[in-house]
């Protein structure tokens, strides 16, 4: 018997929230196995230079200024490629918000940003590319999650809620797009060290401190963790695996 591949070459993937710390880790796992890589982030300048790292690589990539809240850019998108690439295999929806408040302390219009980017801006990116896959008969979508699906935690209900729903969200996708080759999953990391996030931490070192102990390998995610899931999922190797939560947390979710 011989094992299924894990390289995705001749395949063409999109990044979205691409010139983010956790963005460029997933174009260039991406890119080390083989595909091209599109980058997909509202600000272009941070896309081009993770751009630029793919094609240091040796692969073709695009930067692409993108809102994913806005039909019509992300229409424009699919057509870009389309007319570059004449395919779209994979599909990272990893943009995204959080706001770090206690649920009394946050403003409604705050709150209902973090629900429409998360959940509406995966909606609305996956509804852009997946008529495309369903005319392939194949496709990768891979999502991006969060412990809080399975985990409670202190200040963030807004983005727990929005991410709970993006994992009911892959589950109903798996079954509607399963039928034409396409699986659906979500990648779950626990919190991940970026340069985002460092003030944060300094700021709410005790609810940092106790996701630490709590957690069976003793340390918060490092970028690079995610990307072994994410060629995974995106790979041959996962083809009969959907509708999944890959939790890459440490085993903070195992108690």
């Amino acid at each position: 018997m011989s094992l299924p591949s894990m390289r995705l070459d001749g395949r063409l993937a999109i990044v979205t929230g691409g010139g983010g710390t956790l963005g460029a880790v997933a174009a260039m796992a991406f890119a080390e196995a083989g595909a091209d890589v599109v980058v997909v982030a509202r600000t272009l300048a941070k896309c081009e230079a993770v751009a630029q790292k793919v094609r240091d690589r040796g692969r073709r990539s695009l930067a692409l200024s993108v809102d994913v809240l806005a039909q019509a850019q992300l229409d424009g998108m699919v057509e870009r490629i389309m007319g570059e690439w004449g395919r779209i295999d994979i599909l990272f929806n990893n943009a995204g918000t959080s706001s770090p408040h206690a649920m009394l302390e946050s403003g409604v219009e705050e709150w209902c940003r973090v629900i429409d980017v998360n959940i509406k801006g995966t909606f609305l990116c996956t509804r852009a590319v997946a008529p495309v896959m369903i005319a392939q008969g194949a496709g990768r979508i891979i999502n991006m999650g969060s412990i809080t699906v399975k985990a409670g935690m202190a200040n963030r209900s807004a983005y727990a809620t929005s991410k709970a729903g993006v994992a009911a969200f892959t589950k109903s996708l798996a079954f509607e797009l399963g039928p034409s080759g396409i699986t659906v999953n979500t990648v779950c990391p626990t919190s991940i060290e970026t340069d985002m996030n460092r003030e944060l931490r300094t700021q709410q070192a005790s609810l940092y401190e106790g996701l630490i102990r709590r957690t069976p390998l003793g340390r918060l995610g490092r970028p690079d963790d995610l990307a072994g899931a994410l060629v995974f999922l995106a790979s041959p190797a996962a083809a009969f695996i959907t509708g999944q939560s890959l939790f890459v947390d440490g085993g903070f979710t195992a108690g």
